[in-house]
């Protein structure tokens, strides 16, 4: 079985693909995604946050959300999207201001990423994984890719371009970013990348662990063979286009500290210095603190551990601060712990702290030569350790199960 391979994917053409194409289901709260969908009809968002169509207070899990969303999925395709006649592959471009990412949308081996070929760096939550599982089965389809990476190749940079020659079948913009895609249709070129994909050693889960984690769900649960379950859909884009932006953290409180008991707490493990304007870390082992109105920016005194999980700034904050000082001790669960996209800035945690109480902090990125070590390794990440811009668009291409 092959690494990666073409599919006939469903796509809006390029009259409707701007009305279409919505951001990530897990990157808007209900209610942001409410408000998204104002005056869009054909927003995706309609099928991967069925929610918005149904009165306000409804759970994204409950059993009428995947109803609605399978209602929606089907008039969508009766309306807008079309599907390609033979199996294809997609060469998507992202361009987010002076940034330029160009990747290949497919349809990747379920088996590959069972047997470590395709690597994770996360642990997955189960919850999430039902959620993602019942979306799959309801619309029996694939709307949400998985961003995967690989070491970049020169062969596959040339391909790539090859297979970007020409008009796009989709140029739209969305939240300042501008997607393009292209179908990769003829055979010397599609058997051309598959070929180059195949000569990779491995290739890296970037974003969408839970996207992952459901489709060998679905495809355990429908049993072994070669049917379309066997595969999830997926976007692979090389390492050295990539941009990891910082996942910082707010703590809704201080674990009954004071917060000159909690800058007291800190002075051993690091040098605490008031800052004026907001801080965004300047290198590793680095952080930035909003507490009470004021920012600080910490460096920590020891020396870094050598294991490269434990060295990395999500490991240093959780193992020096959070688990002993907050009494976070499963970030994974912990109520208390929120996690913000680096992209919306140092403001967007000094509100939240100003309007809730506790404390935040900015952190340094994670490097993706640290991502790909640690999967190398068969470990993983703390969660929430990379915020990868700019965002797939869902609803720019889709995966169903009926026949691949």
């Amino acid at each position: 079985m092959s690494l990666i391979r073409p599919f006939r994917g469903l796509r809006p053409d390029a009259a409707h693909a701007a009305a279409v194409i919505a951001p990530p289901y897990d990157v808007l709260s209900s209610a942001e995604a409410r408000e998204a969908v104002t005056g869009r009809p054909l927003s995706f968002l309609r099928v991967s946050k069925a929610e918005v169509d149904l009165p306000a207070g409804t759970a994204s899990t409950d059993e009428a959300v995947f109803r609605q969303a399978a209602a929606n999925w089907t008039r969508l395709r009766s309306e807008v999207l079309i599907r390609d006649a033979q199996p294809c592959y997609y060469c998507y471009e992202l361009t987010m201001g002076n940034h330029v990412q160009k990747g290949l949308v497919v349809v990747a081996s379920v088996g590959a990423y069972t047997e470590g070929r395709i690597r994770r760096h996360e642990f997955t939550r189960p919850d999430k994984e039902r959620d993602r599982v019942r979306h799959i089965e309801a619309l029996n389809a694939q709307t949400g890719p998985a961003f995967l990476t690989f070491r970049a190749d020169p062969e596959i940079a040339a391909l790539l371009a090859r297979a970007s020659e020409g008009p796009a079948a989709a140029d739209a913009v969305l939240q300042g970013v501008r997607h393009r895609l292209w179908v990769v249709a003829g055979a010397d070129l599609i058997a051309a990348l598959t070929a180059a994909f195949e000569r990779l050693p491995r290739v890296y889960i970037a974003d969408g662990h839970h996207r992952t984690a459901a489709a060998a769900i679905v495809a355990a649960s429908r049993g072994p063979g070669e049917g379309p379950h066997q595969w999830f859909l997926s976007v692979l884009f090389p390492d050295n286009e990539m941009q990891i932006l910082n996942y910082d953290r707010a703590v809704a409180d201080l674990n009954g500290r004071s917060g000159e008991g909690f800058l007291q707490a800190l002075s051993p493990i690091f040098e605490v210095l008031p800052e004026e304007a907001p801080v965004r870390p300047k290198a590793p082992a680095e952080f930035g603190m909003y507490l009470e109105g004021r920012w600080y920016r910490l460096r920590t005194r020891d020396a870094l551990p050598q294991d490269p999980v434990a060295r990395l700034d999500v490991s240093l904050l959780q193992d020096r601060v959070l688990a002993p000082l907050l009494g976070i001790t499963d970030p994974r669960r912990d109520q208390r712990i929120d996690f913000v996209g680096g992209i919306r800035g140092p403001a967007a945690l000094a509100e939240r702290v100003d309007r809730r109480g506790g404390v935040a902090f900015t952190l340094y990125p994670t490097g993706l030569g640290d991502l790909m070590t640690v999967a190398d390794r068969g470990e993983v990440m703390p969660p929430k350790s990379t915020w990868f811009e700019p965002k797939l668009a869902d609803g720019l291409v889709s995966y169903s199960l009926e026949d691949g």
